[in-house]
């Protein structure tokens, strides 16, 4: 009995060891080029010559893959073990990264590095669907809920290792290589990244015996299910309230996004500060990541003392009012790092707080029906799409109004967050 004991919590111990070699790398790989994509890529067409116009409408334009990926991830399921999309997912994202690097010196570049971008978008929310999925068949619940922070942590590092380590050498390789062939350097090396992690993976992860294509399904009956999906989830109770909420509530910073980078890029002449790439990557990347994760942090602790409904107002307030940072900035223009960056840093930390209230709230809306994870899906696709939408005229706006203005009808923009903050505390209970 003592050795059978034994014995059990020796297999224990070599399964949480081995799940602490495959989840890091996972959740790098899974959050590495969604990072790229929404922020390293608006560096990258900056840095080539692009408007402010273009710059945003391209790049929000990328969101799409994660607004639909709701659609097709029932048909993941048919097709193929998680485990095998896994590792295909990250060659096909080796293929499209490293694409960039070769296309980016030729004269018809643009098109061919947005479809190479939207590509990477596609093959990564392709991965988030195999990757989470393959999280919970792999690990067991006590495991799964010990290993959440893990797994929440390396996503952020993969953030900062984008937006903030990656443009810094950008920056630093451009002083010797030149714009062009500094980028197809970083963009040869995070394809070379994916090669070696698929590889990794497909020798570490382990084959879970519950992981297996859902041959049960037919796409007749997957279009069913998603039928009633798509019923039930719009037959809520105060379902306009929702959708306001998860349209609106970040509306000022999905509009600011997309210009604090140009906005840090631009000359003074131009209404921006004047830093350079290197600079970008060190202020907003490293900094600005920084703050992001400690107000997460911070807020999911917040919140889980004193629930939802108190922690509403005040992390709403959090996520807009620092955004006037950017205000004084314009007015100013600074050439002090040390204010550039703890601005950015405190902005930031506003954003990852407040926002910590509107993941809960998404929780808390799905929560309840045999529906739960499929009406989650849709609900992370329309916090997809408030952030697509208005960062497809915020470049045009800014370029229109200069960016004093412009950051101050980021500032009246927090109205409909409040509005929309008031009637769902209205909805909530104590």
């Amino acid at each position: 009995m003592l050795a059978r004991g034994l014995k059990h919590k020796s297999n224990s111990f070599k399964d949480w060891l081995h799940s602490s070699l495959w989840i890091p790398s996972l959740y790098l790989a899974e959050g590495l080029p969604n990072a790229i994509v929404v922020t390293l890529a608006v560096v990258l067409l900056k840095n080539m010559g692009l408007d402010n116009g273009s710059v945003a409408f391209y790049t929000s334009l990328l969101y799409l893959p994660w607004v639909i990926k709701p659609f097709w991830a029932p048909f993941v399921d048919m097709f193929s073990t998680k485990r095998q999309w896994i590792v295909i997912t990250q060659l096909l994202l080796f293929i499209s990264l490293g694409a960039i690097g070769f296309v980016l010196p030729t004269q018809w570049w643009l098109a061919a590095v947005l479809i190479a971008l939207w590509s990477t978008a596609f093959f990564s929310a392709t991965h988030d669907i195999a990757a989470d999925g393959f999280y919970m068949l792999a690990l067991t619940p006590q495991q799964q809920s010990a290993f959440v922070g893990f797994r929440s942590l390396f996503y952020r590092i993969a953030n900062l290792v984008a937006s903030g380590g990656l443009v810094w050498l950008a920056g630093r390789f451009a002083k010797t290589h030149g714009t062009i062939q500094s980028w197809s350097l970083i963009f040869w090396g995070t394809g070379a990244f994916f090669l070696i992690v698929a590889i990794y993976h497909f020798l570490i992860l382990p084959r879970p015996a519950n992981d297996r294509p859902n041959k049960a399904n037919s796409i007749d009956s997957v279009i069913n299910d998603f039928g009633k999906t798509f019923v039930t989830f719009f037959r809520k109770p105060q379902i306009i309230i929702s959708l306001s909420f998860m349209l609106l509530y970040r509306l000022p910073e999905a509009i600011l996004g997309k210009m604090v980078q140009p906005f840090l890029l631009d000359s003074l002449p131009q209404g921006g500060l004047g830093l350079s790439v290197e600079q970008v990557g060190l202020a907003n990347g490293t900094f600005g990541v920084i703050g992001i994760i400690a107000g997460g942090i911070i807020g999911g602790i917040i919140i889980a003392i004193f629930g939802l409904k108190k922690c509403l107002w005040p992390m709403a307030l959090a996520l807009t009012i620092p955004s006037a940072f950017y205000c004084y900035l314009a007015a100013i223009q600074p050439n002090n790092m040390i204010l550039i960056c703890s601005g950015i840093a405190v902005e930031q930390f506003g954003y990852g707080f407040g926002f910590t209230a509107y993941m809960m709230y998404l929780m808390k809306f799905c929560e309840g029906t045999s529906f739960a994870t499929s009406h989650y899906a849709f609900s992370t696709g329309i916090m997809a799409l408030g952030l697509m939408l208005p960062g497809l005229v915020a470049g045009e706006i800014e370029m229109a109004v200069g960016y004093p203005l412009f950051f101050t009808i980021v500032m009246i923009l927090c109205i409909p967050t409040f509005i929309v903050t008031a009637l769902v505390y209205r909805t909530l209970k104590d």
